[in-house]
């Protein structure tokens, strides 16, 4: 059984896949990127997925509320799969909010720059303390 912090990777890379393919205009179905990603059928890895795609609009505005002089499409496409998945799992699951950024903080230690880790943990704390979440 695969640890929730090893799919959220999965989930990260999904993600940043299908953003890639979609800002190209390469033709994408999202369950063959899943399929591709993973070994096994995983209903944790595609409610995420699919959240985030449908949400995407969403969380991207509540990240560029929370910045100062920045948007989420400056940041890299793996940063923001990240701060999008994190931010999802804060509205719309039940999983502790340490946890959550815990999480996305070693993604981001992992994947981007120190600049963006910070950017990233800055946000999620401010959506923390401001949105009640």
């Amino acid at each position: 059984m695969a640890t929730r912090s090893f799919l959220r990777e999965k989930i990260m890379i999904i993600l940043y896949q299908y953003d890639l393919m979609k800002s190209n205009n390469i033709e994408c179905d999202i369950e063959e990127v899943i399929k591709d990603n993973l070994d096994s059928d995983n209903d944790f890895v595609k409610d995420m997925v699919y959240g985030v795609i449908t949400y995407k609009d969403e969380l991207d505005a509540l990240a560029n509320n929370k910045m100062k002089d920045w948007d989420i499409k400056r940041i890299d496409k793996t940063g923001a799969s990240i701060l999008r998945l994190a931010l999802y799992e804060l509205k719309y699951t039940d999983t502790p909010f340490e946890v959550v950024i815990n999480e996305a903080v070693e993604l981001a230690k992992k994947y981007s720059d120190d600049a963006v880790r910070k950017m990233i943990n800055a946000i999620l704390d401010r959506v923390v303390k401001e949105e009640n979440v």
